[in-house]
């Protein structure tokens, strides 16, 4: 049997089609669309969750154009829904507009990026210059089409578009604006954020705020951003965020879409573990799947029906917001990631409106982010007497607790390193124990741990605080006489001392006493010191550390 081709990175609507990619139909958001009739409609969605597919999907059904669409939607569902939507295809100049690519260093070139993305979308539809309809408009447009550096040309430039095609076609147009949060916080981290903010603004107000060319708009993003900052007065604006009923399984796979692509590539012996890796976000009230992310799997296992899951959604997008919650986590918010990683819920008040220079106003608006741009489930939620909106929030998967797990981790292991440890490595090579143990339990408190806290998770640890030790050799699971010591550390001369560390991690508060002695008969009875010996070194300091949780018992080898 031939299986059709995974789509992996395809987000051209046409290319899929006409490939033969495997498609999972989303057609029926055009159907919402036409019933739902809002001129600005704004779809906030976390990355890699099918907008710009969707946004190519509208464009094809919609465009007028020379040559006829209607093949490409042949057996799709929008093609039963009736002539109601039918009678829409191929009736509307549409515009089409990506701002993905403005993720640039500064104003300039991200500016520049955009106005090519504009003078590309003029030339794609500088057939009407052929018209004599256009008449007074033929210079500007040339201007933009030749890409002029005027920024005042652009700031009207989808307005105008809109307007020029409106003449010619005598149908008023389509906007799609894709990825438009992109730039803002691109620019919020860059340091030119007023300068995009306001930029945008006068776009999108001309395009979707005074505009009676606008037959209606879609735009998609990540985060719904307040009016206040970009959507000024817009009081036609539908928007439509992951908390929202309406359209809700159009962004993300459902769980019969899943098991339908797994029935069709012979793999439904693996539907317990796609799920347990890749559902549970809930958009309104369906529950779905990271697109990305399913498709990925299925294409590994295809290859190998042995294959792992992975977490391949930890690499699409920018952890940079992410990273900075750790970076200002005091004790209560590491709480809260402790209590996240073992799997429970927290509670966060719900504020939809966020502006990207107020990310860093509160801890609130930082879990806000990160519940909208798909880090967790809402699994209940409550009005307050004061009319504040709470959910509870969980990870709704074990690819984003991988997430967790891993790269927060290293985050935490990373600020332990900048640290000043020069006490701690001097009660290390001096088998002060008393101090070491100290230094190493303060450090413990200032990252965080969980229930199922795994003996790598200390192992990573250790590492990562012992890594400044510039003028020692820190060697990690080496093997040593019979098997494998946790840790090595020698000095470049065979006069100074050596250490070996064997760690241990407990299950239970008062185990912690008797590991730290059960890791140094380990080291005993699997004479990790030959090789330290067999190297020449005679000073040889032998520690066995236990841990659980937060706290850590450390014992000396006398």
């Amino acid at each position: 049997m031939d299986f059709k081709a995974l789509p992996i990175g395809i987000d051209n609507f046409e290319k899929l089609i006409t490939r033969e990619y495997y498609y999972i139909d989303k057609t029926l958001l055009i159907k919402d669309l036409i019933d739902n009739k809002a001129d600005v409609n704004l779809f906030t969605r976390p990355r890699r969750f099918g907008k710009t597919l969707n946004m190519s999907m509208l464009q094809y059904f919609f465009e007028k154009r020379e040559e006829n669409n209607s093949y490409l939607f042949e057996g799709l569902n929008i093609m039963q829904a009736g002539e109601k939507y039918t009678s829409h295809m191929g009736q509307y100049p549409v515009i089409n507009l990506s701002l993905k690519s403005a993720k640039q260093p500064n104003f300039e070139l991200a500016f520049k990026c955009i106005k090519e993305e504009i003078t590309n979308e003029f030339r794609r539809h500088e057939y009407i210059l052929q018209s004599d309809e256009l008449t007074n408009e033929k210079e500007q447009y040339l201007r933009i089409v030749k890409g002029d550096d005027e920024e005042g040309l652009y700031i009207t430039s989808l307005k105008f578009l809109s307007q020029c095609l409106e003449k010619y076609h005598k149908k008023k147009a389509i906007i799609l604006i894709d990825e438009y949060d992109v730039p803002l916080e691109n620019s919020f981290f860059e340091g030119f954020y007023d300068r995009m903010i306001s930029f945008l603004r006068s776009l999108f107000e001309s395009a979707l705020k005074t505009n009676s060319s606008l037959e209606f708009a879609v735009i998609t993003g990540c985060l719904r951003i307040s009016k206040e900052s970009i959507f000024t007065g817009l009081n036609n604006l539908e928007i439509i965020s992951i908390l929202n009923k309406s359209y809700d399984e159009y962004f993300g796979f459902t769980q019969k879409e899943v098991n339908k692509m797994l029935e069709d590539y012979n793999l439904m012996d693996k539907e317990t573990l796609i799920k347990d890796w890749y559902n549970g976000y809930i958009f309104g009230d369906a529950k779905v799947y990271n697109p990305w992310s399913a498709v990925r799997f299925i294409k590994d296992l295809k290859i190998n029906t042995n294959a792992f899951p992975t977490s391949y959604w930890a690499n699409t997008s920018s952890n940079s917001i992410v990273k900075s919650l750790i970076e200002k986590a005091d004790s209560v918010t590491k709480k809260e990631i402790e209590l996240l990683i073992e799997g429970n819920t927290i509670e966060k008040r719900v504020h939809e409106d966020i502006t990207y220079d107020e990310v860093y106003d509160s801890m609130e608006n930082l879990w806000n982010f990160m519940f909208f741009t798909g880090y967790f489930k809402k699994v209940g939620e409550r009005m307050d007497e004061e009319d504040n909106h709470y959910i509870s929030l969980k990870i709704p998967n074990k690819e984003v607790k991988y997430i967790f797990k891993n790269k927060i981790l290293k985050w935490f292991h990373d600020k332990v390193k900048v640290k000043d440890l020069s006490k701690m490595y001097e009660a290390l090579l001096n088998r002060d124990v008393e101090t070491f143990q100290k230094e190493l339990n303060n450090m413990l408190i200032q990252t965080i741990s969980f229930n199922d806290a795994y003996e790598n998770f200390y192992h990573g640890f250790v590492l990562g605080v012992l890594a400044n030790m510039h003028d020692y050799i820190i060697k990690s699971n080496r093997e040593g006489g019979k098997g494998r010591s946790d840790i090595y550390i020698k000095s470049l001369s065979i006069f100074k001392p050596a250490v070996i560390i064997e760690l241990k991690v407990c299950d239970k508060p008062k185990e912690i006493f008797k590991k730290c002695d059960e890791a140094l008969e380990q080291i005993e009875r699997n004479k990790y010191d030959l090789e330290l010996i067999d190297e020449g070194y005679e000073d040889i300091i032998k520690y066995g550390i236990s841990f659980y949780r937060k706290d850590c018992i450390i014992k000396l080898k006398e």
